[in-house]
């Protein structure tokens, strides 16, 4: 059939102009499709807004006092006791569910385990099980059943989990839908080569991975949900990107390597906790708050707990604009610059936690408000409370007078901070085997 159309030329000139009329209709579909992909995304960032305005918390002090009164209980000298032999889970959110041997029978059990301002976080939680059964990611508009992207586009809550040990190389982007968790327990999982985004969403949890080499992407056409794909634009290579969302809760994954940062919350996200997690060979750790001139980041409240933030690390753990910002009981063993930041008056409450300063003398201070005079910081209420600092470390604290007067059970005393030792010694991913504690 083909050999008799290039014999003629009324067939031949026939077939050239309706391949030209379908090649323009595809160009001014992919334009058409710019526009809606433009208030495709408006419309979810709307929603988003709504979202996280109800995860919002108006007294961020009661939150941070619940959060403290459960890390006092789990870490007296008698809880601390009570775990002996293989399983020691020796923090608040450890102990709601490490030590349990149907952990891989009960895999939802863990959505009640959040704590901070990401406690109200379900995931996938009342949804089915999805194993993923292969790694590729070949298939960015039609992905494959069995793959992380067709887990993470259904428009159900899904509790994902892994078949076996398993590293999956993102081709692009993989833009998570809402009421998802991503559960490695059971399998060594590697997640690499592009980054996770977390767009106007809310309810996910990602825990017991690792993320490393992610690398920016030109973008091009990608599902983001069951209903919906459109073009994407270049994405930064960040580890975990957090855009508009709330109800998110990162908890014991491994991440290093990454080309831009590791975990990166903007656009007005809220409800945010950051876990039991190991941070390595890194620059740029952390970014909450991407601009001085997006002021909706103020609702921002991120707990940061139990994290240990290890070798190779130079800054941003975190840094902060804006919003309200609670770093607890995390272990700083290496930084090159500094460990704390921040811009645009964020609220920074540091509490237990151990800094380990270098030994370049011109890198002891925690703390850095970026391009800020003290004129203008002064009133910035940064503070340490019970914090541990070792050679030569020392916490630039700033506040008013007006400031909120904190009561014993606003704050964990100092004798935590000698604690973050045990509190942290399980940081990033676990080897769980099903049928024993992780």
């Amino acid at each position: 059939m083909a050999a008799l159309i290039i014999r003629s030329p009324l067939l031949s000139i026939l077939f050239y102009y309706v391949l030209a009329t379908a090649v323009a209709a595809a160009a001014a579909a992919a334009a058409s499709n710019v526009t809606s992909d433009e208030e495709y995304w408006a419309e979810r960032a709307e929603e988003a807004r709504a979202n996280n305005r109800a995860a919002y918390v108006s007294d961020p002090i009661a939150a941070m006092n619940r959060f403290n009164t459960e890390t006092l209980r789990a870490t007296t000298r008698r809880s601390l006791r009570r775990y002996q032999g293989p399983c020691a889970a020796t923090n608040p959110i450890d102990s709601c569910w490490r030590c349990r041997a149907d952990w891989a029978t009960d895999r939802q059990r863990l959505a009640l385990c959040a704590r901070g301002f990401g406690h109200k976080t379900t995931g996938g939680a009342g949804g089915k099980i999805y194993i993923v059964t292969d790694a590729s990611d070949d298939e960015m508009i039609i992905p494959r059943k069995g793959t992380l992207r067709y887990g993470v586009i259904q428009g159900r809550p899904l509790w994902i989990v892994f078949a076996r040990d398993m590293v999956v190389r993102l081709r692009q982007e993989l833009i998570v839908s809402d009421n998802k968790t991503i559960d490695g327990r059971g399998a060594q999982v590697h997640i690499t080569g592009a980054q996770i985004t977390l767009q106007s969403v809310s309810h996910v949890i990602i825990h017991n991975v690792h993320i490393h080499h992610s690398a920016p992407h030109s973008g091009g056409i990608i599902r983001d949900s069951k209903r919906h794909y459109g073009l994407r634009t270049r994405s930064d290579g960040d580890g975990i990107s957090v855009l508009s969302s709330s109800n998110v809760w990162i908890d014991h994954v491994s991440m290093y390597r990454c080309s831009d940062g590791l975990i990166d919350v903007v656009n007005g996200s809220t409800g945010i906790t950051v876990s039991n997690s190991h941070f390595t060979k890194h620059d740029h750790v952390m970014l909450f708050g991407a601009s001085n001139d997006n002021p909706q980041d103020r609702m921002m409240q991120v707990t940061v707990a139990f994290n240990h933030f290890g070798k190779g690390l130079v800054q941003r753990m975190p840094r902060c604009r804006y919003g309200f910002f609670h770093v607890v009981n995390n272990d700083y063993t290496h930084w090159q610059m500094y460990a704390i930041g921040g811009n645009k008056n964020p609220t920074i409450i540091s509490q237990g936690n151990r800094f380990i300063a270098p030994d370049d003398p011109n890198a002891k201070e925690v703390t850095k408000r970026e391009y800020t005079p003290y004129s203008e910081y002064k009133d910035w209420v940064w503070k340490s409370q019970g914090d541990v600092m070792m050679n030569g470390a020392f916490f630039n604290e700033s506040g008013g007078q007006n400031e909120r007067k904190y009561d014993q059970l606003d704050f964990i005393p100092a004798r935590h901070g000698s604690y973050v030792g045990e509190l942290t010694k399980f940081a990033g991913t676990l080897n769980c085997r099903a049928g024993k504690p992780c």
